[in-house]
């Protein structure tokens, strides 16, 4: 399978990561349970009336959409491909208070319509007036690689050239209290969060929106190459660094030849021990971290991605992301791996052009 090109890297997360400066303004989240996107002035993009009707996730995706389709100068793509692990959350549990509340009579379907997962990719679609290909996928922490491998295949087929590749997750509130009664959250006891070495269970919770836009044809604005991505449902502690170690050799790269990993830490001790095994792996590459700027969440690793592009365009990384003192003179391969709770393991393989 060829490698296909990120042309355009869109987000919007705990981090203002719209601003054109927040390479140089990231902010560590190591002391609350829960951090929530930085939203931007939704009437700028959507509707007054029709942005009231749209849950947090299906807005944060419509603008995220919009700026990774602008940046890439593409109208309309050849497909639309999601990936989301809670998808619209919000509107599911409106529909499940509904019932409740009026004993099952009496309900408008509006909130259940709207509470399935794929309605953010069609939202987009209806926006753009897209009728192409459009797929979402729900594979808790392995939704986007499972869209970036979508993609590769229909570049690779020939059925696209130009495809819009998202991630997207929110918070609800009665969820958020769900995983503070089930420990999924870090108790406040346990603050500040040590993201490196914790020696406690849980994690931040996070959310956000990633845009992407895949192409068969590299541009002037392209940020990175889409070599491969890998994924794994379930993974012994021990089988961690041969799961690595198989994925390179597939692509032909040495693990000496890879600059700088970015690596899942999320403060979580027990699931964390997957990292630690990783990063014995690569004594000679930058390591660094992320969850500590967006909050774990099933899509987190939408956030990876985007900082990765902007680290390769840049050939800079941010200190607030370093684990090691190992600094590269060039920036050309990056290594992600993300999974959620020690389930579902991914890699992806980001190479600059």
């Amino acid at each position: 399978m060829s490698a296909v090109y990120i042309n355009s890297a869109a987000c919007i997360s705990v981090q203002d990561t719209l601003n054109e400066d927040f390479f140089q303004n990231l902010i560590p989240q190591d002391s609350v349970q829960i951090v929530k996107a930085i939203e931007p002035n939704y009437k700028e993009f959507i509707p007054p009336a029709a942005s009231r009707r749209m849950s947090k996730t299906v807005k944060m995706s419509t603008v995220a959409s919009q700026y990774a389709l602008k940046e890439a100068g593409i109208e309309n793509p050849d497909a639309i491909i999601v990936g989301t692990g809670m998808g619209c959350s919000q509107d599911s549990e409106k529909f499940l208070k509904n019932v409740i509340e009026n004993n099952e009579e009496f309900l408008t379907p509006t909130y259940f319509i709207q509470s399935t997962h794929n309605t953010v990719a069609g939202q987009i679609a209806l926006g753009l007036q897209c009728h192409a290909y459009n797929f979402t996928y729900v594979n808790t922490s392995s939704s986007l690689e499972f869209s970036f491998l979508d993609a590769k295949l229909q570049i690779n087929d020939g059925e696209a050239e130009s495809i819009l590749v998202g991630s997207t997750d929110e918070q609800t509130e009665r969820t958020m209290e769900l995983y503070k009664l089930n420990k999924t959250i870090k108790k406040e006891e346990d603050f500040p969060a040590d993201f490196l070495n914790s020696k406690t269970d849980g994690v931040i919770w996070g959310e956000g929106a990633s845009f992407f836009v895949v192409d068969k044809e590299k541009t002037e604005s392209s940020y990175a190459k889409l070599n491969d991505a890998k994924i794994s449902g379930r993974l012994d502690l021990e089988e961690t660094q041969e799961f690595i170690e198989e994925f390179l050799a597939k692509n032909n790269v040495s693990k000496n030849e890879i600059d700088a990993v970015i690596l899942g830490f999320s403060g979580d001790s027990k699931s964390d021990l997957y990292y630690h095994k990783a990063s014995e792996l690569f004594s000679e590459s930058s390591l660094l971290y992320y969850k500590h700027l967006s909050g774990e969440f099933n899509t987190a690793s939408g956030f990876s991605t985007f900082m990765a592009c902007h680290i390769l365009k840049n050939q800079q990384i941010p200190d607030v992301m370093t684990i090691n003192d190992v600094k590269k003179n060039e920036i050309k391969n990056i290594l992600l791996y993300n999974h959620l709770g020690g389930n579902d393991h991914s890699l992806v393989l980001l190479e600059n052009v």
